[in-house]
C-alpha cells in the first residue's frame, strides 16, 4: 500500500479496514491466478507421478532453456558466462561461479533482465541489515504460486476455505491493541490475518481464544508465533477442538522436532513442511508420508560441505527456473540441508531429503564442541519450566549472550540450572555463558522470530 492508502487504511473503522484488506486481496488475486496460473497448476498436478528419470528429463530442458534465456537477457550473466563451453548442459554446471547475496546485490542492476515496473518486486529478509530486491516475471509468480498450491491442494487446501495466516503483514492499529483485537480478516476469500509482532504472553490468550472461535480448516505461516500460542494454550490447559483444523503448512522458518510436536499436538491436526524463499528458491515440499522431496521441474540443487566439496550434508546452492527477472545460477542462499538415499511410497518419484538444516547462521560455534545447530538448541527446554522464549545471541567464538522471557509464577532457580545443564552439555565448559532476562524479545522487522542470532564470519 502506498502512503495515502496506508493513511485512509489507519484511520478507517475495524470493519473498514477488514473490507479493504478483502479487496486489496480481491485485486492482487486478480493478476496472480490467472489462465496461466490455471495451465501452470494442471500441468503440476498432471506430472506428480512422474519418473525419476523423467522428472530428470524435465529438469535438464529446463536448465537449458533458462541458461540460454538469461545469457540473452543479463548483461552480468552474459559475461560471468561466456568464457564457459556449453553452461546451457546441465553436466557442465559445475564450471558456473557460484555467487552469494553480497554479489547479487552489488551487481543487481546487471543481473536483471526487466525493469522493476515490468514485474513483481520481492524484498529479501534483513537479517545483515541489508536487503535484496528482487524482481520476478509475472509468469514465474503465477508458476510459483501454482507449485505451492498444488502441494497444499493435495491436502484438501484451495483458496476459499477458512484460514488463519500468519505472516510479516503490518495490519493493526493502537485501536486494535486497546482492544485486545490481534487480527484482520478477509471476509471474500475467508483468510483472518493474524499479527506476528504482538506475540507476548499478555496477548497470547487472545490469540488462542479468537483461533477456537474462528475455528479455521487451515493454519499457514510462521510456524515461531504458531508455535508461542501452542504452548500458551498446553500451559493454561485450553483445550483446542479435534477436527477443526485439517493441516498446518509452516512458511520462511525451519521446522525443530520440537515446533512439530507441540504443533500437532495442540492443534490435534498433520504440519506438511516446504522450502522456498523470498529470493526465489526452487521447491522442497512434503509428502503425505511426512517426507521432504526436492521439486526437481522447479530447479537445480547442489549440496557442499565446508570447503565446497559435494557432500550429502551441508550449505545448500541453487539454481532456480522461476527466477527469470532476477536469476538465480548457482546462488549460495545460506542455508543447510541433508539430502537421503531413501525412496518414498507416496507416489512422488522425487529424490529425498532427510532434513532442513535452515539458516547457516542459525547455530551456535563452540571452539570445544564445533557447530551446534537449531534443532539441537531448541532441545535445551527439556526439562524446564517457565521459560516463555528465549534466544541465543554470538557475536564472539568464546561467549554466548541468552536473552529469556520468564514466566514469574513458574520459573524457579532449580529451572534455571536444569537449562544452564542442557546448554553446556550442547556447548561444552569452556563457553562462556551469560542470562540476561527480559521482558520482551523483540522479533525481526519481517515479523520473524529467531532462536539464534549468529554474527560469527568464517567459522
Amino acid at each position: 500500500m502506498g502512503n495515502i492508502k496506508e493513511q485512509i487504511y489507519s484511520k478507517s473503522p475495524h470493519f473498514i479496514q477488514n473490507w479493504i484488506v478483502s479487496l486489496y486481496n480481491i485485486l492482487a488475486y486478480r493478476k496472480r491466478y490467472s489462465k496461466k496460473y490455471i495451465g501452470f497448476l494442471n500441468h503440476y498436478k498432471k506430472n506428480s507421478t512422474l519418473s525419476l528419470e523423467e522428472l530428470k528429463n524435465v529438469q535438464k530442458e529446463k536448465y537449458k532453456r533458462f541458461i540460454t534465456y538469461v545469457q540473452d537477457k543479463s548483461s552480468y550473466y552474459k559475461t560471468s558466462l561466456s568464457g564457459i563451453e556449453s553452461p546451457d548442459d546441465l553436466t557442465n554446471i559445475t564450471k558456473l561461479p557460484i555467487v552469494d547475496k553480497e554479489v547479487l546485490r552489488q551487481n543487481i542492476k546487471d543481473v536483471y533482465t526487466i525493469k522493476k515496473s515490468e514485474g513483481g518486486v520481492s524484498k529479501t529478509g534483513g537479517t545483515t541489515g541489508k536487503s535484496l530486491e528482487v524482481v520476478f516475471t509475472f509468469d514465474d509468480i503465477e508458476e510459483r504460486f501454482a507449485i505451492l498450491d498444488n502441494f497444499r491442494n493435495s491436502f484438501g487446501y484451495k483458496l476459499g476455505k477458512k484460514t488463519a495466516w500468519f505472516s510479516g503483514k503490518s495490519l493493526l492499529s493502537n485501536r486494535d491493541i486497546k482492544k485486545n483485537r490481534f487480527w484482520k480478516t478477509d471476509h471474500f476469500y475467508n483468510v483472518r490475518y493474524y499479527s506476528t509482532f504482538h506475540i507476548h504472553n499478555k496477548y497470547l490468550e487472545y490469540y488462542v481464544r479468537d483461533l477456537i472461535k474462528y475455528a479455521p480448516e487451515y493454519m499457514v505461516g510462521f510456524p515461531s508465533t504458531m508455535y508461542e500460542i501452542a504452548k500458551y494454550g498446553m500451559a493454561n490447559n485450553i483445550d483446542f477442538p479435534a477436527g477443526t483444523i485439517k493441516a498446518i503448512f509452516p512458511t520462511a522458518e525451519t521446522i525443530t522436532d520440537d515446533i512439530r510436536t507441540v504443533l500437532e499436538g495442540y492443534f490435534k491436526t498433520n504440519l506438511y513442511n516446504q522450502y522456498a524463499s523470498s529470493e526465489g528458491a526452487p521447491f522442497i515440499l512434503e509428502c503425505k508420508n511426512k517426507k521432504l522431496h526436492l521439486e526437481l521441474q522447479s530447479g537445480v540443487f547442489e549440496v557442499f560441505d565446508d570447503n565446497f566439496n559435494p557432500s550429502q550434508k551441508g550449505r545448500l546452492v541453487i539454481t532456480s527456473f522461476n527466477t527469470h527477472g532476477t536469476p538465480l545460477i548457482r546462488y549460495d542462499i545460506g542455508d543447510q540441508i541433508e539430502l537421503s538415499d531413501e525412496t518414498c511410497t507416496c507416489g512422488n518419484n522425487n529424490p529425498l531429503v532427510k532434513e532442513i538444516l535452515g539458516r547457516i547462521s542459525d547455530y551456535i560455534y563452540s571452539e570445544e564442541i564445533g557447530k551446534i545447530n537449531l534443532g539441537n538448541i531448541s532441545n535445551s527446554l527439556k526439562g524446564v519450566k517457565g521459560i516463555v522464549k528465549f534466544q541465543i545471541q554470538q557475536d564472539i567464538v568464546e561467549e554466548i549472550v541468552v536473552l529469556i522471557e520468564k514466566d514469574e509464577k513458574e520459573y524457579t532457580a532449580k529451572y534455571e540450572e536444569i537449562f544452564l545443564k542442557n546448554l553446556r552439555d550442547r556447548v561444552g565448559h569452556k563457553m562462556k555463558i551469560i542470562l540476561k532476562y527480559v521482558d520482551e524479545i523483540p522479533v525481526e522487522k519481517s515479523g520473524k522470530f529467531r532462536i539464534v542470532k549468529n554474527s560469527l564470519k568464517d567459522v
